[in-house]
């Protein structure tokens, strides 16, 4: 494909960073371990993928929150010496955002690669959504005096009126997003590891019982225990890595609308922060949507893929409906989506796993159950029957968008080692 760059296109940090190594645990719910093993395990997956040893870390960086395990533990736990580490809090949107923060700070010098995981016992432990007594005991301070006081505590009943709004706003219908669970049951099918594996049919989600309107049981995404790991370093020590280096093209770390709080005062309420992103994700990954092969959206929802797709520029506005009920996404169509399943199949990771998947199609790598050379390598098949392969073929870009909530986002765009476009 002709993926020129305009000469006059901020080319910041492109094609001078990658993710060398991923890392995962099994996905299941009653894990038997800690968050500190499951990160342990991860982040050792990741390095030992990449080719590396504990000693070519020195840097790490999670997504804590809830049961989670700090950097530090998981680092000691390995015999990694850090000179940087972070923990961080945002929903969501951390993943992209933290692969951004660990160019900078190798960029800045302050060290040299990066190992970034999620450990979570999310189903066994700390569950996200509900309310029940953790609701009942927190007090009203911050965010929570506009919400928890009307009833919006769960993540569906905070983006609800988003996704009712975008119904109203463009006749979007219940049938057509259901069409998001079908196609990523689908992609599951080929999944050995993912923990939803059977199809479902656009029936079986419409007839699943309600949550919250519009939201059925099967709108929603599984909950699971799981450790994922990803690792991230220069192009130059990519090249001496194991595998062919996922090149970083552009990077967009937690973009919000006008307000990220109560989102649906400011702006359009079935616009989301994709729509701000996007400005920044393009021009700087020097492509466009219409040049992604592959795409990573995250699907705590079917409504939140929906809506990502849209305001990412790969349908126009109010057509996210029919884009993602046109077949588009599935594999074998123009732009397959969240091959691995994602959250509405595989696992929740807040989505570090949907990294790691595009990752693997990028690599033209993918752990399905095509059968093996001598090599070990997988010979793909692209037969995209139930059980068979979900590789994509000749993939060469990628984008993955993050979802905080309707008001917060981020997003990446990365290609195949021999096909980036460097700085």
């Amino acid at each position: 494909m002709d993926r020129d760059v305009d000469s006059t296109t901020p080319k910041h940090l492109r094609g001078k960073y990658a993710i060398v190594g991923i890392g995962e645990t099994s996905y299941t719910r009653g894990s038997g371990c800690t968050t500190r093993a499951l990160g342990t395990r991860a982040v050792s997956a990741a390095i030992t993928d990449a080719g590396l040893t504990p000693a070519d870390v020195d840097g790490m960086m999670s997504y804590s929150f809830n049961d989670s395990t700090q950097s530090p533990t998981i680092a000691g736990d390995l015999g990694i010496r850090l000179n940087f580490h972070m923990d961080v809090y945002g929903g969501g949107s951390s993943i992209e955002a933290l692969v951004g923060i660990a160019m900078g700070v190798i960029e800045a010098g302050m060290c040299k690669t990066v190992v970034i995981y999620r450990a979570m016992n999310g189903f066994s432990q700390v569950r996200i959504g509900g309310t029940g007594g953790r609701g009942t005991r927190a007090g009203l301070s911050g965010d929570s005096l506009f919400t928890r006081g009307i009833g919006m505590m769960s993540a569906g009943q905070m983006f609800c009126h988003t996704f009712m709004r975008h119904m109203y706003d463009y006749g979007t219908t219940s049938e057509q997003v259901a069409h998001v669970k079908v196609i990523h049951s689908e992609h599951a099918s080929n999944n050995p590891k993912a923990f939803y594996q059977n199809r479902v049919s656009v029936e079986d989600v419409l007839r699943s019982r309600m949550i919250v309107k519009p939201l059925h049981l099967l709108d929603c995404c599984v909950e699971t225990d799981n450790g994922t790991a990803i690792v991230v370093t220069s192009i130059d020590r990519a090249k001496d890595c194991k595998h062919i280096p996922v090149v970083i093209q552009s990077v967009v770390g937690r973009c919000m609308k006008p307000r990220a709080d109560m989102h649906y005062q400011s702006g359009p309420i079935s616009t989301v922060a994709g729509h701000y992103a996007k400005d920044i994700l393009w021009p700087n990954a020097g492509v466009g949507p219409q040049d992604i092969d592959v795409t990573g959206s995250y699907d705590a929802f079917t409504f939140t893929t929906l809506l990502q797709l849209e305001d990412y520029g790969f349908c126009a506005k109010g057509e996210g409906g029919d884009y993602v009920s046109s077949g588009v996404m599935r594999l074998g169509g123009a732009r397959p989506n969240n091959t691995s399943g994602g959250h509405l199949c595989e696992g929740y990771t807040h989505g570090v796993n949907m990294v790691i998947e595009n990752t693997r199609q990028l690599r033209h790598d993918i752990d399905d159950s095509c059968p093996q050379g001598a090599d070990g390598k997988r010979r793909h098949t692209f037969d995209y029957a139930e059980g068979g392969c979900r590789q994509v073929k000749d993939a060469e870009l990628s984008a993955n968008m993050g979802w905080g909530h309707p008001g917060m986002g981020s997003a990446m765009v990365m290609a195949r080692g021999d096909s980036a476009r460097g700085v």
